[in-house]
């Protein structure tokens, strides 16, 4: 089976032989191709600043860059590879050139997506597509379904996180050739593994964005972001703008025949046209691919905007599949570490209560004043929402990441309160989400690193440890030294998961608890997920910390949730129907009186009385 996606922009192999090149550089009044590093070919116009040529004797494995009037040579932006990095010249690849054994593959459903998010350099030692392959075995005997794939668009230097990406249609060179990756996704569908693939479609990254050089109106000056003018979505040239990133989804869908995509932050993404990008890119999705095959638009949102999760009449999404839960996780994380600092001052209150809201309502924040935000109002409405609309998670890239010394959660609270809330997070009806490691309480840290040039490596580096001078453990200037430099080699390798801990204690033990509870999972919860809607949720405070829940599946039976995530002992109203777990903490007795010691969670399903 051959896969290619076609559009307009790029380099496209013709039938007949030859290459046609194309570029939008509606700044500049000339282009020229160099091919193979050869004399420059003169691009034709060809109207609406778009320029263009064949070249008979180009073939798969020339290489290219187009020549600007004031000398410039700049990559194409819609490079399928960039072997010499983002500033060398781009390859004209050759789409049909892997052949695809997973012709019979059409997707999973939503309602069985249990998510692993993963970075592809630091997730094995092999740090490749190479490396993912191999421990695909591994990751289905865990009880996942689906990975989710941190940004692979080409971005600048050895080491990246990803969102620093300058190259949205090239994967990386550090983690292969285009047909490793591929061959990486085949192998996961064999397997029965979705793969979503994470993009960035709000920014480019910092280096090796030559598009201000000759298509200014890529950007547009009137909407201000933290880098600089927003991405054209919704002013003049927009067309040509927004077309470039629509076919960029449908080209990781289509050429690379991934199950999905997560759209990184799309609330940094300045549009007020209508449809809006992100509405547009789900509607081409949706009428394209998705008319074949189950797949499936991931969404980080920071606003709250429920209204991109509705369904449709047959209960189909119609803007997004899902979008990431932070209020879910951040409420975990209060309950479990602690801290009170930062956003997470908006959870410190009631955090319980507000866990409740999240596993009943979908969002804790719905059009609520946010003290962490001097008052403004965030959020809309969710409650009407089925659970499978929300991603839960405890653990993110992000969330690690972005704290100072990357500290996961499993370092900052207790065995006990880490196998209560992982409970609470596996067996709940919204679709559950792991960060590589987590399942076996990994001991590296995930830092925030990168690769770039000299002045700009120092500049990032300033900035990281200025970010951390509000807090008070790093109000000393000499605290902030000891940050890990981003761009150190070491703050990298630091990262990169050992994957003998799983045979040692207490890694192992955590590992089965992981798989153990996901196969409860795939056993009484997945089967019932499909028509549940809401869930006719109900939830009952029974201490400050200890909480009731109970829903309705779509075939009538009862899922009910008992947990006290807290340091006291509460009480609860013995439970009905049959046992799926309970934490090593509560034995027998204990469920039968009611006690619920602290650090503890029960789950419970009641079926369905037939006659």
């Amino acid at each position: 089976m051959k896969r290619r996606h076609t559009m307009p922009f790029g380099a496209e192999l013709l039938d007949s032989g030859g290459v046609c090149f194309r570029l939008w550089a509606p700044g500049v009044a000339t282009v020229a191709l160099q091919l193979d590093e050869q004399q420059d070919l003169p691009m034709a116009a060809v109207g609406g600043g778009r320029y263009e040529l064949t070249v008979p004797t180009a073939c798969a494995g020339s290489r290219y860059r187009f020549r600007l009037p004031d000398g410039l040579l700049v990559p194409d932006p819609a490079s399928r590879r960039n072997p010499e990095d983002i500033h060398g010249p781009s390859e004209v690849v050759d789409p049909t050139a892997f052949d695809w054994p997973d012709n019979n593959w059409r997707g999973r459903p939503w309602e069985e997506a249990v998510i692993y998010e993963l970075h592809v350099g630091s997730f094995t030692q092999a740090g490749n597509f190479a490396g993912v392959e191999e421990r695909l075995d591994y990751l289905v005997d865990l009880g996942v379904t689906a990975l989710e794939i941190m940004p692979v668009a080409d971005f600048p230097g050895r080491h990246n996180w990803g969102y620093d990406g300058v190259l949205p249609f090239a994967p990386d060179t550090a983690y292969g050739r285009p047909e490793d990756f591929k061959r990486l996704i085949a192998a996961a569908h064999a397997r029965g593994l979705m793969v979503l693939l994470d993009v960035v479609y709000n920014h480019f990254g910092p280096e090796g964005n030559y598009l201000h050089a000759y298509a200014p109106d890529f950007f547009n000056p009137r909407h201000a972001t933290p880098w600089g003018a927003a991405i054209n979505f919704d002013g003049p040239g927009a067309r040509t703008v927004r077309d470039f990133f629509i076919h960029n989804a449908l080209y990781w869908l289509e050429e690379y025949h991934l199950d999905g995509l997560r759209l990184d932050a799309i609330h940094a993404i300045c549009d007020d046209s209508s449809p809006d990008i992100v509405e547009e890119l789900g509607a081409a999705v949706r009428n394209g691919p998705g008319r074949e095959r189950q797949v499936h638009i991931v969404l980080e949102n920071d606003r709250n905007a429920a209204h991109y999760l509705a369904r449709d009449e047959s209960r189909r999404w119609r803007d997004g599949t899902a979008q990431w839960n932070d209020d879910i996780h951040h409420t975990f994380h209060v309950l479990a570490s602690g801290e009170i600092d930062g956003y997470y001052a908006d959870y410190a209150a009631a955090p319980a209560h507000q866990l409740g809201r999240c596993l009943t309502e979908g969002f804790a924040f719905q059009n609520d004043p946010s003290p962490f935000r001097n008052g403004e109002l965030r959020g809309e409405s969710s409650k009407h929402l089925p659970p499978t609309a929300f991603i839960n998670f405890l653990q993110t890239h992000d969330q690690i990441g972005n704290r100072a010394f990357g500290e996961r959660l499993c370092h900052l609270a207790t065995p006990a309160a880490m196998e209560a809330v992982t409970a609470v997070l596996l067996l709940a009806p919204q679709t559950p989400m792991l960060f590589m490691g987590e399942e076996f309480a990994a001991e590296q840290p995930f830092l925030f690193f990168c690769d770039f040039g000299p002045e700009l490596a120092r500049a990032v580096t300033e900035g990281r440890r200025r970010e951390f001078a509000q807090f008070t453990r790093f109000a000393n200037p000499a605290a902030r030294e000891r940050i890990p430099d981003p761009n150190a080699v070491a703050t990298f390798a630091t990262c990169v998961l050992d994957w003998n801990a799983i045979e040692k204690e207490p890694h192992r033990s955590v590992l089965t608890l992981h798989r153990q509870l996901l196969a409860l999972r795939r056993q009484w919860i997945v089967p019932r997920l499909a028509g549940m809607d809401n869930g006719q949720p109900k939830l009952e405070m029974l201490a400050e910390r200890a909480l009731a829940v109970h829903w309705h599946f779509g075939d009538g039976s009862r899922l009910s949730l008992c947990a006290n995530l807290g340091n006291s002992a509460a009480t609860a109203a013995p439970a009905s129907g049959t046992r799926l777990f309970a934490t090593a903490n509560l034995d027998d007795a204990a469920l039968a009186s009611g006690q619920r010691p602290p650090w503890s969670a029960s789950w419970y399903l009641q079926a369905v009385k037939t006659s």
